[in-house]
């Protein structure tokens, strides 16, 4: 049987769903068919999506494709970030037992855990979801 050449992760965050396709090349990231430094405005971004690929020392091992849709730069940052990991998850997946798996390193520092927050939705008679209107006391 042939190598597996792509691996593939879905992530989500907020509202923010990424579709994760990974490929041996020389560390491009694409998103939305732009490169990632043109769709994101903030270097904190673009550093925030590559830390699974630092832990693991993959920044130039892999050419990387997402399609990312709904919320935020923030929350589509997450999501590209866990998609990242699932896929790179899969690839290491033969050598998960071992003491220097991808799976311990990336648990170690929180990267496979999806973050459940979202927003709070409004209540009745608040402003927000929970911004009370202002009191006056006469």
């Amino acid at each position: 049987m042939a190598e597996k050449r792509m691996f593939l992760g879905t992530g989500r965050r907020k509202s923010s769903v990424a579709q994760v396709k990974m490929v041996p090349g020389k560390g491009k990231i694409t998103v939305n068919g732009r490169d990632v430094r043109d769709f994101f405005p903030y270097e904190t971004n673009v550093m925030d999506l590559k830390q699974p690929l630092v832990m693991t020392n993959n920044e130039e091992t892999f050419d990387i494709e997402v399609k990312v849709s709904g919320g935020g730069f923030t929350g589509q940052t997450g999501a590209i970030r866990l998609g990242i990991t699932r896929a790179l998850l899969e690839y290491n997946k033969a050598n998960e037992d071992k003491e220097d798996s991808y799976r311990k390193t990336l648990k170690r520092n929180g990267m496979v855990t999806r973050d459940s927050r979202k927003k709070e939705r409004k209540k009745p008679g608040l402003k927000a979801a929970r911004r009370a209107p202002q009191f006056s006391k006469r």
